[in-house]
């Protein structure tokens, strides 16, 4: 069967003076209609009828199937990471490989994209038997990772829910979460993050921490507030009464984390911590 988004190996039918047409192996010289052109300056040199090419099916901007011997991105029902070369009207186009650009629909889009901006995008073939590209990934991803408690990960944020999180496909396949209460600082979408895993999930995913291990995050924590004491002439408004939420929005950490920091700080007489806040020794 000729499949669209996929890549697959046809043979030569028959030729023409623009192309070669292509069908599967058990329909050559039958049916010309279950037949599809490859372009003639895609023809691999020295080509003869009955042989196999590699191609991958789409469809051209008057919606022909086509195939080509050029590998595209991405096919059907995986995903990558593409670069928007133009927003239009019906949507955005998306550098995909090939000749012509891959649409990305308004309806398809979790985010306002930009061009020149990269997104991570799953492929489908819409209600047209057109292919298209969509941020809505959640059904893409996979639950098989080899991933242990501890290890180190990069992933592509592809949402945010303010009740539980924000949403990473770790290694742009693996689903995985950063819980809300891991999220120290504003994570937006399509952004490239490192973290570690903190927890497997019964059901496959894997939940996530952008922080260092403890240990380290307290020195992390406390040259950051050391850092901001000197550009704030040795003195900052906050203490360990200080609201959580402007704790937070000031250093990017939970009131925790702030209070365990200056702890260390003020044992290690750095720090004097009064009424009014924290100023340097």
């Amino acid at each position: 069967m000729i499949e669209l988004g996929v890549k697959q190996t046809l043979y030569i039918d028959h030729t023409t003076s623009f192309g070669v047409y292509l069908c599967e192996k058990k329909n050559l010289g039958k049916k010309k209609e279950d037949c599809v052109l490859l372009p003639g300056r895609q023809v691999p040199e020295g080509s003869q009828k009955g042989d196999g090419v590699e191609v991958f099916l789409y469809r051209d901007s008057q919606d022909r199937l086509i195939a080509t011997t050029q590998i595209p991105k991405i096919t059907l029902g995986e995903l990558a990471v593409l670069e928007v070369v133009d927003v239009t009207k019906i949507g955005a186009f998306l550098d995909w490989g090939l000749e012509k650009d891959l649409l990305l629909p308004f309806s398809e889009q979790t985010v306002k994209v930009r061009t020149g901006e990269k997104y991570l995008v799953g492929l489908y073939i819409d209600k047209s038997e057109r292919l298209c590209a969509t941020m809505k990934i959640y059904d893409f991803l996979r639950t098989d990772s080899s991933y242990q408690k501890g290890d180190s990960v990069k992933g592509i944020v592809f949402g945010k829910n303010p009740e539980y999180g924000v949403f990473v496909a770790v290694d742009g396949r693996y689903n995985a979460m950063i819980p809300k209460n891991e999220v120290v600082r504003k994570l937006e979408i399509g952004e490239e993050v490192s973290a570690r895993v903190v927890a497997l999930r019964e059901d496959g995913k894997l939940n996530l921490s952008i922080r260092e291990k403890g240990y380290i995050q307290m020195d992390i924590d406390s040259a950051k507030i050391m850092e901001k004491l000197s550009e704030n002439h040795g003195f900052l408004p906050y203490h360990d009464k200080s609201a959580p939420e402007d704790i937070r929005k000031e250093f990017g950490m939970s009131k925790n984390e702030f209070k365990r920091a200056i702890g260390r700080l003020y044992k290690g007489h750095k720090i004097e911590i009064t009424d009014k806040g924290i100023k340097s020794v």
